[in-house]
């Protein structure tokens, strides 16, 4: 494979040890400059001894091991001309104010592509994901899609934090999306790119991420033991039971199953996201019993047995019509908190380990009770006193990237909008600190209130939850 390392020259700035290989399109070299430079590949100029490098064709350009390339481009966009007055920050608006300042990029809507970027906005709010990603070495290729993926990821991430623009376009993620999973490259009728369903994307994204990701060691773990850092962050473990219900004979199998996203069932007598994610364990099916020799029904039992920091839930709102060869959609108004608690869900082992942390966290809620009864009593004014605060790990420390709650606040909720999974629009909602939150719709990215938030729950035509991301709570206490 005709492979070089090279260096290039921008401006006053030289980046060295470049990879460049000529098998894969010049497009995947200028999405690494992009990554490095934050110029776009539409404005690079990448020249070597008087050539200059053509976006589709290595044909005609020079390259060596150790040759200097230069590249010549603006990382922003050329200045225009206001077309608006002025506005200071002391006449905006709250609202204007959290626009105008460290708001995070969007991402540019290259033609129906709204489900990978609301997937790449939701994903972004787990600070161990983005950290693994910085820290991956592997080089961008077309050869290996799960090294395509996660690089292409890390170099968009990048980009996004270096941009000081509002939004920039993820072409080569999207390129890379569409080589490893051909099926979203599927265009209309009219030449453009078919809508696609986001819950796909984000299934095939964290399997590949699985692939490459590797996972932080515990205290007396291997490095070869620790596994993925998905399996860690994001697994879920079940314990599952199945009983013949027509054979008392028929001895109970028990078996265990590992997933990475808990489904919310939705049906008439489900109105919050707890009755929907109850009726996962417990399931009457119909399968062949060994001891009938014949199909007979089974109960099927499970309970959580691990869980992990991050817990990602999908209402299953999508189901096939075949009569009008269409994905239809549910609209129901499911109810989902800001703060989950999945206690009940566990198996009695992983409840008994989750106490200790639990009484921990009511500990403290008592006692923020009992000072602010002791100050109305007192008639004392409320003061704001520097109290420093610690936070206590969130897993067990055996376990990295565990809950050792099982206590969850929402980070982040993928919306979808329409009747089909076909069509419609995609919009991430992210927590940014503390109650801050903000609607990423593709390049605009606006802050937003919790109670918007709250009114994604479906319901009728406007945004419906589709995929929900919490993460750990955290218990902090004052420092002794």
């Amino acid at each position: 494979m005709p492979s070089f390392t090279v260096n290039v020259k921008w401006g006053k700035q030289k980046f060295e040890s470049v990879e460049v290989n000529t098998d894969e399109a010049p497009e995947v070299f200028q999405a690494q400059m992009f990554a490095l430079s934050s110029v776009p590949p539409e404005r690079q100029k990448i020249m070597a001894k008087g050539k200059a490098l053509k976006s589709h064709t290595w044909e005609g350009f020079p390259v060596k091991n150790g040759m200097m390339l230069l590249m010549m481009g603006s990382a922003d966009a050329l200045p225009e001309a206001p077309v608006a007055k002025t506005v200071f920050v002391e006449d905006m608006s709250d609202a204007q104010v959290a626009k105008a300042t460290n708001l995070p990029t969007g991402l540019d809507n290259l033609g129906n592509t709204c489900y990978m970027n609301a997937t790449v906005q939701c994903l972004k709010t787990v600070p161990e994901l983005v950290d693994s990603l910085q820290k991956y070495s592997g080089q961008l290729t077309m050869s290996d899609s799960s090294t395509a993926i996660t690089a292409s990821m890390r170099d968009l991430y990048r980009a996004m934090d270096r941009s000081t623009a509002d939004s920039l376009p993820p072409m080569m993620f999207l390129q890379v999306l569409h080589t490893a999973f051909p099926h979203f490259a599927e265009k209309t009728d009219h030449g453009v790119y078919q809508q696609q369903d986001a819950n796909e994307c984000w299934t095939q994204v964290i399997r590949m991420l699985q692939q490459k990701l590797p996972g932080k060691q515990s205290d007396g773990q291997s490095a070869s033991s620790s596994g993925s850092l998905i399996d860690q962050y994001f697994g879920v473990d079940y314990k599952t039971s199945m009983k013949c219900d027509e054979s008392e004979n028929e001895p109970e199998a028990a078996s265990s199953e590992r997933v990475y996203q808990l489904s919310c069932f939705i049906n008439q007598d489900v109105k919050y996201l707890h009755t929907g994610l109850r009726s996962r364990l417990a399931e009457t099916i119909t399968k062949a019993s060994p001891s009938l020799g014949r199909d007979a029904s089974y109960t099927k039992t499970s309970l959580i047995d691990r869980l992990p920091a991050y817990l990602t839930i999908q209402f299953v709102r999508f189901y096939y019509k075949e009569k009008e060869n269409v994905n239809a959609k549910v609209l129901k108004d499911v109810k989902f908190p800001m703060t989950l608690d999945v206690f009940d869900f566990c198996s009695t082992d992983l409840k008994n380990k989750l106490q200790p942390m639990r009484d921990q966290f009511k500990d403290e809620d008592e006692k923020n009770v009992l000072k602010k009864v002791e100050a109305a009593k007192s008639g004392a004014k409320p003061m704001e006193v520097d109290v420093k605060k610690k936070s206590l790990p969130f897993s067990f420390p055996d376990d990295v990237g565990s809950n050792n709650s099982g206590y969850y606040e929402l980070k982040a909720v993928l919306t979808h909008k329409g009747r089909s999974s076909s069509s419609g629009h995609y919009v991430g909602w992210v927590r940014l600190n503390g109650n801050e939150w903000v609607k990423c719709d593709d390049d605009d990215v606006t802050p937003v209130l919790e109670a918007d938030v709250l009114k994604l729950s479906g319901g009728g035509d406007w945004h419906c939850a589709y995929v929900l991301l919490y993460g750990p709570k955290i218990l902090k206490i004052d420092e002794e």
